[in-house]
């Protein structure tokens, strides 16, 4: 399963920037909040978050540490 922001939707009010961003096109404001369409195909590039002013959405990022060559 791909990685896909993380919506607070007690947030989120509804403004609907992140949808106009998003472009996958995985975003709805549905009821009054931000949700995801269905099954989608997110690439995790942040920009919803970056748009967000309530930071209603999250996009958490692992950081992996490379091993040396020995």
């Amino acid at each position: 399963m791909a990685a896909k922001p993380v919506i607070f939707t007690e947030k989120c009010d509804g403004c609907g920037l992140c949808v106009e961003v998003c472009n996958q096109d995985a975003l709805v404001i549905k009821d009054g909040k931000v949700t995801f369409k269905g099954p989608v195909e997110c690439d995790y590039c942040g920009e919803c978050e970056s748009v967000c002013p309530n930071e209603a959405i999250n996009c958490y990022y692992d950081i992996v540490l490379g091993e040396e060559n020995q």
